[in-house]
């Protein structure tokens, strides 16, 4: 293709794009003018409405804007029920997968730690001198006395 011929070809391109973007400009102006007709309703005319015609068409207005905002209203507890729902379905498949979102721990002092250590030495102490102390001597079998009198002399000679 000659230099020349190209230069046409993407002149008559741009030519065809634009028009393209206009028709398409177009038609998103009518479809929101649709749009707006459909939801608002066409504009009434007000010129030369008595008190009573004006009441009826403010009335016929506050009507649908009640309506409209019930439905707005009901749409918005519905995203918030879809939403908790949502959450909870991460939550299930997060448990699935056995991977957990760190919680946030909270700060803890060093010092209350200690404390509860030395409670708990000190509760230990406390029950160990609170029992009763035993003689052994009163428990000791006479066969007990006997060979530790007469392990005594042979550890002497062996020494």
């Amino acid at each position: 293709m000659t230099p020349e011929r190209k230069k046409k070809l993407r002149l008559l391109l741009r030519k065809k794009a634009a028009e393209e973007l206009k028709k398409e400009q177009e038609r998103k102006a009518a479809e929101r003018r649709r749009i707006i007709d459909e939801r608002c309703g066409k504009a009434k005319n007000l010129d030369g409405a008595n008190e009573d015609a004006l009441r009826a068409i403010c009335k016929e207005y506050h009507e649908h804007i009640a309506n409209i905002e019930s439905g707005k209203y009901d749409l918005e507890m519905e995203i918030m029920r879809k939403d908790y729902e949502i959450n909870e379905l991460n939550i299930q498949v997060n448990d699935l997968r056995g991977k957990f979102i760190k919680p946030t721990l909270k700060k803890v002092s060093k010092y209350e730690n200690k404390f509860a250590k030395l409670q708990k030495k000190a509760a230990e102490f406390n029950f160990r001198n609170q029992l009763k102390t035993v003689k052994k001597k009163e428990f000791e079998l006479e066969d007990d006395k006997g060979a530790a009198e007469g392990d005594a002399p042979a550890e002497e000679a062996a020494a």
